[in-house]
């Protein structure tokens, strides 16, 4: 049997999920001036003292309706972990999501109109680790050009200035060609037109940096000689697994 506090909390999480919901609707269809607490409460159908509870304030609220996106978001990602192709696997994530920003405008700007709003949030992170999982991909394929976190950063911010200026120009300046050129700008910044190294995992890697080793001068002759004797152990690794 259910122990009656279990119907009493599921009964109060799903009132508070109507909130969110009705909040996310007003927004959506009226703007962010239009969600107020009153508003909000006849919409769910509660008493608004219960979205005090609940959620402290309004910006309370609002929080709540940017977790309830980013959730929104990560359900419509699709993580394919073996992509044949790896920049155009980036490329459909990249895509993805300015689609979703301009799909949902009133719901992108309150996610991501602020700087640090709901980059705690579960389903924000966990959509991080999406993308971090596609640029993992392209570093192990050789394709990357920078490293893995600037990677990430650049990746975002130009998802997210694209959206954000395309949402914020008049109608009759929103050029598609805009979307088209950050697309790019972005894939060439991030990525290399071929591998950086011919064999792909650990053996490759280290054979492209061993023939580069003599040439770098920011390693002591110690440091140099050690590190080479790394490299040429994954190398001979290799061939006795072969």
């Amino acid at each position: 049997m259910t122990d009656g506090t279990e119907v009493e909390v599921a009964a109060r999480e799903t009132s508070r999920q109507r909130v969110v919901e009705a909040a996310a609707d007003l927004l959506a269809r009226e703007g962010r001036d239009a969600v107020t607490t009153r508003a909000v409460a006849a919409a769910a159908g509660v008493q608004a003292p219960a979205i005090y509870r609940w959620f402290g304030d309004k910006d309370g609220l609002l929080e709540a309706v940017a977790e309830y996106g980013y959730a929104t978001f990560l359900a419509a990602k699709h993580a394919d972990t073996r992509p044949q192709d790896p920049v155009e696997d980036l490329g459909t994530g990249w895509d993805l999501a300015v689609e979703f920003g301009l799909a949902n405008p009133e719901l992108y700007a309150l996610m991501y109109g602020e700087p640090k709003r709901g980059t705690n949030s579960a389903a924000f992170q966990a959509g991080m680790r999406i993308l971090l999982g596609r640029i993992h991909r392209l570093a192990t394929s050789g394709r990357l050009r920078v490293d893995e976190d600037l990677a990430a950063s650049l990746i975002h911010a130009t998802a997210r200035g694209a959206v954000l200026t395309w949402l914020s120009l008049p109608d009759d300046r929103r050029d598609p060609a805009l979307l088209t050129a950050m697309r790019e700008a972005m894939i060439s910044a991030v990525t290399l037109d071929k591998p950086a190294v011919r064999d792909p995992g650990p053996a490759g890697a280290a054979r492209a940096l061993r023939a580069l080793l003599p040439e770098q001068t920011t390693l002591s002759d110690a440091e140099q000689r050690l590190l080479g004797e790394w490299l040429d152990r994954l190398t001979t690794d290799r061939h006795k697994d072969c």
